[in-house]
């Protein structure tokens, strides 16, 4: 493993260490991307539509159920840039396995469980086993979370993909009953942060993981890193977890009051879009167990912790917000199925910030 910056073949990160927008991802020009086109969409709401721009999904309420009960739950996502570590090493089951996973998070936050998924391939070329590899992923997903993988759209682009190389994309639908919904508003100050693990960078933060790894320190796919103790392939394509089996009971049961899918943006950005006016948040650094490819991304480019916060999920995947007095309960529930939980801060009064300490 290099002990500096400087990597085989590679160059020396930028004086005062890479950032995500050197990586060629700027999330402050897509915040006001949002910001702008928020009015056009709003325009095309009805009353059935439950949420703003902004929520981990959208909520829309059946129109055949008068009362307003049950609750269509709807989120769209991609893989990222993570598919071209699948084009390096020609491993696709990952990529179709963790689109399925960070949409069925994405509605749990809203306390949904998945009804069924459908996935759109866009392809240079129908390559063998390209396909069915991406296929199987998005099965094995879909069995694991309980939906059905629907259908969906295989699209031939000669002219549009370079040979090798796909974009993939996926939308799911689930339904939550409109009491259980999870919108933040039961969040109050001394309301407790637990964290569940991720695995890795799971989707997200690959254009900055890769240019570290490829240009900057020059490793290949195949190059083994003790620290990771891992090829550079083998960290990167760890699966996106799902966490729809360890929260669908206390979600059920209404002990969680708010869950926050720490996806791009981290938990820098993803915490506030759960918090009702009036709070914030207070989260402990190092009250987590850390996972050492975020060690080694630091460290090896020189990334500020701030950029760090804000790009990776850092080892935590999911966060539960609870009552001080359900607390115990949840932990009873987690530690029943393996879960690894940690306690990572509180509610506080606020602007919506998160600060750390």
């Amino acid at each position: 493993m290099p002990q500096s910056a400087q990597g085989p073949g590679g160059g020396s990160p930028p004086r005062g260490g890479l950032t995500y927008r050197q990586a060629g991802v700027d999330i402050d020009a897509k915040m006001s991307a949002v910001a702008r086109i928020r009015a056009q969409v709003r325009s095309t709401y009805s009353s059935a539509v439950l949420t703003e721009i902004g929520s981990f999904g959208g909520m829309f309420h059946l129109p055949a159920d008068p009362q307003g009960q049950t609750v269509l739950v709807g989120s769209v996502d991609g893989v990222g840039t993570k598919l071209k570590v699948a084009f390096q090493t020609g491993i696709h089951d990952r990529c179709g396995y963790d689109l399925v996973s960070h949409c069925v998070n994405d509605i749990l936050v809203m306390g949904a469980t998945p009804l069924f998924f459908m996935d759109y391939i866009a392809v240079g070329r129908v390559e063998g086993g390209v396909i069915e590899g991406i296929v199987s992923g998005m099965v094995r997903a879909c069995q694991e979370a309980g939906c059905a993988l629907l259908g969906g759209e295989t699209a031939e682009m000669p002219d549009f993909y370079r040979a090798g190389e796909y974009d993939l994309a996926g939308f799911i639908v689930g339904t939550v009953e409109r009491e259980k919904i999870l919108d933040g508003k039961r969040v109050r100050p001394g309301d407790l942060l637990v964290g569940l693990p991720s695995v890795g960078l799971h989707t997200n933060g690959y254009s900055l993981a890769r240019k570290l790894f490829f240009d900057v320190l020059g490793m290949g796919p195949d190059h083994h890193v003790p620290e990771l103790g891992a090829t550079v392939s083998e960290a990167l394509l760890a699966p996106h977890r799902q966490y729809l089996a360890a929260l669908r009971a206390p979600i059920g049961d209404g002990t969680i009051r708010a869950l926050a899918h720490i996806t791009g943006g981290g938990l820098t950005d993803n915490i506030p879009r759960v918090l009702p006016p009036g709070t914030a948040v207070e989260i402990r650094l190092g009250s987590w167990e850390a996972l050492p490819i975020f060690r080694f991304l630091e460290r090896e480019g020189k990334i500020a912790i701030d950029e760090m916060l804000r790009v990776f999920n850092m080892g935590i995947g999911m966060v539960v917000v609870v009552a001080p007095a359900e607390r115990v309960r949840l932990g009873e529930h987690l530690d029943r199925l393996g879960e690894r939980h940690f306690d990572i801060g509180e509610v506080v009064t606020g602007a919506g910030e998160v600060h750390y300490r």
